[in-house]
């Protein structure tokens, strides 16, 4: 099992959305980015654990817990020319982008903000920290165990 940061703009799809689904799981599509697409499709995998992370606000966070259910498969929206995300060199045999499926989890008891990331001496090496623009980031065991207790979650992933 590996941890993941996701992020989305909540204007577009926020962790509430996620969770108003009826099944509280949707597909994560729409990436646009070959690197975040690489972890879709090769490795993000069933039963990863992921914090959802809202940026592009005025104080972007993580806000709440979710688990990948599906492994990468193509993303439809790409093949669609009607859908938003539509990508006109996208093919059924030749896709390119990729998405998994997300379920909701919990939120965070507490918000974790950027700013509050940025300031945490033992995060300085977290990709969001170093690489902020990418959308789809591993985060590593002892980064998640860290945010979690910064979220009021140090039991563990489950809402308690």
């Amino acid at each position: 099992m590996a941890h993941w940061l996701f992020k989305t703009e909540p204007g577009c799809f926020s962790f509430d959305d996620l969770k108003k689904r009826l099944t509280m799981t949707e597909p994560w599509d729409g990436v646009r980015n070959f690197q975040a697409r690489n972890f879709l499709r090769d490795q993000v995998r069933i039963g990863d654990q992921v914090l959802f992370y809202h940026s592009n606000i005025p104080e972007p966070a993580v806000v709440g817990l979710a688990e990948v259910v599906r492994d990468g498969y193509p993303d439809t929206t790409a093949l669609n020319p009607n859908a938003e995300h539509f990508d006109p060199k996208a093919s059924p045999d030749n896709p390119i982008w990729y998405m998994v499926d997300l379920r909701y989890v919990a939120p965070l008891k507490k918000i974790v903000t950027l700013e509050s990331i940025k300031q945490n001496p033992l995060l300085t090496d977290m990709l969001l920290v170093k690489r902020s623009r990418l959308s789809i980031q591993p985060v590593t065991e002892y980064e998640w165990h860290i945010m979690l207790a910064m979220g009021g979650m140090a039991g563990g992933m489950r809402e308690q």
